[in-house]
């Protein structure tokens, strides 16, 4: 729908269905739903600014605004709210929830009203994993909400996301590469990551859009551990709850995610927040967790994504922006980078980069396949098991390459010149052969998957944020800067991914590679 005198579309509001999609009838009109409407910042957030909280400065010298002063400074203008929850009455919705902080106002109403306030019809769809409620096309509201509203969520909840874990049984070239598996905290040990540290006082987000956790596994896991149960709080987001089913579903990547970051930061608090598989419910649960005034994680582990190419280019940049949001407040966002290789798990044969790993803003976190003895890293190359799983990483073709970027070398875009946003930034034990020794469901298992490297990496981010004088917040800046070449990392120089192969120094497999942990505290203090 273009625009009109009357009606105005939000731009990258466009959407296909999903491939091999097929319609299959209408919405019920009076089907009754929520929606999440992204509001304008009053005063968007200006980045590398010097000394501020984005550019190549060490943690201590940063200046991070506090919860309460970014949503003065650049939360929503109550103006703006109060014309939606106008638009809202007037189109027959209700307003459920409105944030300034989060720059959120959540719509509630049936079908009909929804698809003529927002100018959209909707249908069922029918998909190889089930059905969706999805629409084609754009979507508008009235002129006088143009510029006020930069994302609409909700109307269509196609599943968004994939969860980025592999059980060791799933690889079928385990057998003949018969390898040591790991705990955590041997990780921990073998990647140097500092002594003495426990993560007190730190709390670190999980962001998981299905499955559950279930405390007597935790119990279980951790005094096997020698350690303490940490502490773990459920935040329910757009009404998604705690909900464990069995060690096939998405529980997996649960509990993979509370015991890789409670076992390296034990005494860290842990808040997971649940939300539906959709876009919608993916940025409410970053939006909320990145302003959870109350748990106020200083470092946020996300392990679900997919290509590019599966999200609206609002969702990316409202992503993104979300991103910087807790780049300004010194939070940590550590994401998995996937596992279907330079493909992305897209079937057309070209490279594709998982989102959001490929946001400038988070931290993408790739795999190796690490060797070791009890006590020393023998050899660690890229993960790649062909077919059966491979790190992500490579070329976004959505954002643009970063400033912090621009002397890694990062390649052009498959087929062409440009050079955009390059993944990952750092890495870690990802192979299920050399993986994670995990409880799940009441079963021990081994699982791999960057899934496991995005808590590895927070957890030990809440470690240097409890020994620093201020939290770490946006590190990419310091990795491709003042910190490049300073022996922080063990650098990955054999293997690829498919299109990518290893280098030394950054590449598009392992970044800068897997971290020395102490040696980065270090240069961290300054």
């Amino acid at each position: 729908m273009p625009s009109t005198p009357q009606r105005h579309v939000v731009p990258g509001s466009e959407r296909r269905p999903m491939p091999g999609a097929q319609p299959i009838g209408e919405v019920r009109p009076d089907e009754r739903f929520e929606v999440t409407v992204r509001v304008r910042s009053k005063s968007p957030l200006k980045p590398m600014q010097a000394g501020g909280c984005t550019d190549d400065q060490l943690p201590g010298q940063r200046k991070y605004l506090s919860r309460a002063a970014h949503a003065a400074a650049h939360g929503a203008d109550p103006a703006d709210l109060a014309k939606v929850a106008d638009f809202a009455r007037a189109a027959g919705l209700a307003v459920v929830e409105s944030s300034a902080a989060r720059r959120s106002v959540v719509l509630s109403g049936d079908a009909h009203a929804m698809c003529a306030a927002f100018g959209v019809a909707l249908h069922e769809y029918a998909h190889d994993g089930g059905t969706y409620r999805g629409r084609t096309g754009t979507v508008s509201v009235p002129a006088e909400l143009a510029g006020v509203v930069e994302g609409v969520f909700g109307l269509d909840n196609r599943p968004q996301a994939e969860p980025h874990f592999m059980r060791a049984a799933a690889a079928r070239r385990l057998q003949p590469r018969a390898a040591a598996t790991f705990t955590p905290p041997q990780l921990a040990g073998l990647y140097a990551f500092p002594a003495g540290l426990d993560g007190s006082g730190q709390c670190i987000g999980i962001i998981e859009l299905g499955g559950g956790w279930r405390p007597a596994d935790l119990k279980t896991y951790f005094s096997g551990l020698g350690l303490a149960t940490p502490a773990v709080k459920t935040i329910s987001v757009d009404h998604a709850a705690n909900r464990p089913t069995s060690a096939d579903s998405a529980d997996g990547e649960v509990m993979l995610d509370i015991e890789v970051a409670g076992a390296v930061a034990p005494k860290a608090s842990i808040a997971v927040y649940f939300a539906p598989n959709s876009s919608q419910g993916f940025i409410d649960a970053l939006t909320t967790a990145v302003h959870d005034a109350t748990n106020k994680p200083s470092v946020i582990s996300i392990s679900w994504g997919s290509a590019e190419s599966t999200w609206t280019d609002q969702a990316m940049t409202q992503f993104d922006q979300a991103l910087q949001e807790a780049a300004s407040m010194g939070v940590t966002v550590c994401v998995a980078v996937g596992d279907d290789g330079s493909g992305g798990g897209v079937s057309d044969g070209q490279p594709h980069v998982d989102f959001p790993a490929s946001s400038p803003h988070a931290l993408g976190c790739g795999g190796t396949r690490l060797s070791a003895s009890a006590k020393a890293i023998q050899s660690e190359v890229v993960w790649d098991e062909g077919s059966n799983g491979a790190t992500g990483g490579g070329v976004s073709t959505f954002f643009a390459l970063p400033a912090y970027q621009a002397k890694a070398q990062v390649p052009p875009v498959a087929g062409g010149k440009q050079t955009g946003r390059g993944v990952p930034d750092v890495a870690g034990d990802a192979d299920p052969a050399t993986g994670y020794q995990v409880r799940v469901d009441g079963q021990d298992q081994v699982f791999g998957g960057t899934s496991a490297v995005a808590p590895l990496w927070a957890g030990l981010i809440a470690l240097m944020n409890q020994k620093l004088p201020q939290p770490v917040g946006y590190l990419n800046p310091l990795l491709y800067g003042s910190l490049a070449g300073k022996g922080l990392f063990r650098d990955i120089t054999k293997g690829n991914n498919g299109a990518y192969a290893a280098r030394a120094g950054w590449d598009a497999c392992t970044g800068w590679g897997s971290p020395i942990g102490q040696a980065l505290l270090a240069a961290l203090e300054g």
